[in-house]
């Protein structure tokens, strides 16, 4: 193995460096950040054969490109439905290609989907900070972002002859309700109001970016509740502003905060709800606590079993085609 040297070319805003999401520390006033999308973000890492939560970029419609400027190095592209360009080849993301030496790989916003994410089979050269080097936006603490006419340092870049191709996508992720466990501060709503959130259909609007989404939907009053103290927040956490507009706080969530959350999406449901793109509608459903812990069971009893799948790998092309029954018969004359 040796190192390998990327050039970008574009990067569109909100394109940041993420590894699994480490900062941890509340008391500092810092959330844990790291990706959106953290299934597809490992996904992407064990497709490639790599250690758990090593630093990958997270890309955002905005879209990026690069050029392979020194070595050889295989990468994977998961996330949501983006277009990647490789040499002139066009494909979607969930696949795992190899770049050499003036290679140009560009990848951008398709169909649908939030966010991608590029991982590399090596080792990011990014500065941490607090143990990470995840990049806590709002702060601009950690890996930071990913700007033009920046070079990206790869060590012991690899390629995975035997890994190219197609990911094949978890399809436990399915869509559905945003499933959410009423509370902290729900006794705050009438029940009424805790109705109307759990029956309405709300659509995600632009103000839309790590730390949160706000949507657009029926007003949600409430009473006595601005002068509550600030407390600890939480991914998924629905909080209800003096406007009464709810905002799904993300993964660069402040830490504290006083206005009072009506509901809290299980932590399952919040990266496929950070894939939504603005416009998007979405309804809410209440499950209780018990519920919430077994559905989290089951989704991450899947999740390990797709990981442990995807990260084995499939052979050469060659070993591929030895693989298949390409001959089912012949023809006696």
């Amino acid at each position: 193995m040796s190192d390998s040297e990327l050039s970008i070319v574009f990067a569109g805003p909100l394109v940041t460096f993420q590894d699994a999401g480490r900062f941890g520390k509340m008391r500092y006033g810092v959330s844990a950040s790291g990706p959106m999308d953290r299934l597809a973000f490992d996904a992407a890492h064990a497709a490639l054969g790599n250690e758990p939560g090593l630093t990958a970029i997270e890309v955002s419609l905005g879209g990026l490109s690069l050029v392979c400027a020194r070595g050889c190095i295989s990468v994977a592209i998961t996330g949501g439905d983006f277009i990647v360009e490789h040499e002139g080849q066009k494909t979607n993301s969930w696949t795992v290609l190899t770049l050499t030496q003036g290679e140009k790989l560009s990848i951008r916003a398709g169909k649908e989907g939030s966010w991608a994410y590029l991982a590399f089979a090596g080792r990011l050269k990014v500065d941490g900070w607090l143990g990470s080097q995840a990049t806590h936006t709002t702060s601009g603490f950690g890996g930071s972002s990913v700007r033009s006419g920046q070079s990206l340092v790869i060590f012991d870049a690899g390629t995975c002859e035997e890994r190219l191709g197609e990911i094949p996508s978890p399809g436990f992720a399915t869509a559905g309700p945003v499933r959410v466990v009423a509370g902290p501060q729900d006794q705050y709503f009438s029940k009424d109001t805790f109705t109307k959130f759990a029956s309405a259909k709300y659509v995600v609007t632009e103000a839309y970016d790590r730390m949160g989404m706000r949507l657009n939907g029926p007003k949600l009053n409430f009473k006595d509740a601005l002068s509550i103290p600030s407390e600890p927040i939480v991914r998924g956490s629905v909080q209800v502003s003096g406007d009464g507009v709810p905002t799904v706080l993300l993964a660069d969530h402040q830490t504290t905060g006083g206005y009072p959350k009506i509901a809290t999406i299980i932590s399952c449901d919040t990266d496929r709800l950070a894939q939504f793109r603005a416009g998007q509608s979405l309804h809410f459903m209440p499950i209780s606590s018990k519920q919430a812990v077994d559905e989290v069971r089951q989704y991450n009893a899947l999740k390990t079993e797709y990981i442990g799948r995807i990260s084995v790998p499939r052979g050469t092309f060659e070993q591929r085609l030895m693989r298949e029954n390409l001959i089912h018969g012949y023809i006696h004359e």
